[in-house]
């Protein structure tokens, strides 16, 4: 058992590494509009963050196995290591292609602090006590929401945008070392059985899902041969995935668990609020950006609306279930505001004052805030004891992979809506590819004026279907069985 100088300086590290790998998800939004602009390639630009999202999501249930076997310590320095190894070479980039390979290294190194960061918690603390650092842990995701997104545009106003990856090796480092010397592993390791296969095809099936809602109908035709192929590759091989799980020993994804109501719904509403949420939130700050002339640090300041109404739905929401030990309608009303939020969103234009761009990403944030809340608390309560790290994770999975399809889906049609809206302007051709506040700033009145319409159009149809996806995951709430959380102490293994 560790001492408790050992024990609090491993959570310091800890809650480090997460904050790593959570702001890495959000600390490129307010830059991408100066990268595309430095580097070009604006109808790659989701792909940004997709990569991120994509490696992360696919190597995390990896990371827990190969930590059982082989010891997290030394998992847990591998995954530190290739993570900033991915943040030097972002740092680095000069082009488009090299930053997107970048951030998949990055991923590949961020899947794994995230699992095993909250694993290693396993270790250090007992049960009675996990639930505060847990509270504690979800101040960091809290805290990344917000920073994130004001780090990014203060290291693209003041320094330069490849600050945002260099910023994490000092961090990095520090973590690193106070962990290796404080955590001492434990002699015994669990045998377990890796579900290498299940990985493969779930790598398979996901890569070439995204890659049909990112390359369809802008790169390729959608009726095209490598479209079809791409598509017919995701089917086979999320059926190939689904029977692999169902024979595997320890399944990366128990097939067992869709038998519980909570977690079927709650995780196809994740898998839909996943795609509604990181697909609409990398594009607020492009249009705080080059419609409004924001500077990159402002842009980051005015997504703080859409941040607070986030951690005022979640804590809120937390507060509730606590007191009345009932959530069946947090998400329920949640999908509803949010709807309402992305819908005016719709109307966004050139003209569209501040405070209501504001107060609209704030009714966004504040419907997300309840389903993010509600999701893992609803699972564990419903499942057997011996499987909530699986459905927590599996949970995890579904919301990620809603994000890598939402962000390629609203990236592609994004790109697609604004080369054809400025089709017959004298910027037609690569030149859009490179827009950014400065171009658009040198243009004649007329031209900035299409230009900035263009972008605002653009934009439209992406929070229309956002809104589309919210209120589906609306009518899933509604199937949502509540089981009384007073019980959960108590509860039996055929909750369902």
């Amino acid at each position: 058992m560790e001492n408790e100088a050992s024990k609090k300086l491993i959570l310091i590290a800890v809650a480090v590494m997460l904050l790593l790998a959570s702001l890495d998800q959000t600390i490129v939004s307010t830059a991408l509009p100066t990268i595309v602009a430095d580097l070009g390639g604006l109808n790659h630009l989701s792909w940004v963050v997709t990569a991120y999202l994509l490696t992360s999501t696919v190597v995390a249930p990896i990371y827990g196995k190969l930590g059982d076997l082989y010891g997290r310590k030394v998992l847990m320095q591998i995954a530190v290591v290739i993570f900033l190894a991915g943040s030097v070479l972002a740092g680095m980039s000069t082009s488009m292609g090299f930053l997107i390979a970048s951030r998949a290294i990055q991923g590949l190194g961020g899947g794994g602090l995230f699992v095993l960061a909250l694993t290693v918690v396993g270790d250090v603390v007992p049960p009675r006590q996990r639930g505060k650092v847990q509270g504690m842990f979800g101040g960091v995701f809290g805290l990344s929401s917000i920073a994130g997104p004001l780090l990014g545009g203060f290291f693209v106003d003041n320094l330069s945008w490849h600050w945002i990856f260099y910023i994490n090796l000092p961090i990095g480092i520090v973590a690193l070392t106070i962990f290796a010397v404080a955590f001492k592993q434990k002699a015994e390791r669990v045998k377990h059985e890796i579900d290498y296969l299940g990985a493969l095809l779930l790598t398979v099936s996901l890569s070439a899902l995204v890659l049909v809602t990112s390359l369809g109908g802008q790169t390729y035709a959608m009726t095209s041969p490598i479209i079809l192929s791409l598509g017919g590759l995701a089917f086979v091989s999320a059926l190939a995935f689904v029977q692999v799980e169902l024979r595997a020993k320890e399944p990366i994804l128990p097939m067992s668990l869709f038998k519980y109501n909570t977690f079927r719904v709650m995780s196809g509403v994740g898998f839909v609020i996943g795609m509604a949420m990181f697909g609409t939130m990398i594009f607020l700050p492009l249009y705080l950006q080059t419609v409004k002339d924001v500077s990159p640090t402002m842009s980051g300041l005015q997504l703080l609306p859409m941040m607070v109404g986030i951690l005022g739905g979640a804590i809120g929401s937390g507060q509730i279930m606590s007191r009345f030990g009932r959530y069946r309608f947090l998400p329920i009303i949640g999908t509803l505001v949010m709807t309402a939020g992305l819908l005016h969103l719709t109307q966004l234009s050139p003209d569209t004052v501040n405070w209501v761009v504001s107060m609209d990403m704030f009714i966004v944030g504040l419907g997300m805030g309840p389903i993010m809340s509600v999701g893992t608390t609803s699972i564990q309560n419903a499942v057997p004891r011996d499987m909530l790290g699986v459905a927590t994770a599996g949970f995890t999975l579904f919301r990620q992979i809603g994000g890598s399809v939402g962000v390629a889906l609203f990236g592609t049609m994004f790109s697609t809506s604004l080369t054809a809206s400025l089709s017959e302007t004298p910027i037609a051709g690569a030149d859009i590819h490179s827009l950014g506040a400065k171009m658009i700033s040198r243009m004649p009145a007329e031209l900035r004026e299409t230009t900035l319409y263009a972008i605002t159009d653009a934009l439209h149809p992406i929070y229309f279907v956002a809104a589309i996806m919210a209120i589906t995951a609306f009518f899933g709430s509604l199937l949502l069985e509540e089981l009384p959380l007073s019980d959960r102490i108590d509860a039996k293994d055929d909750n369902s």
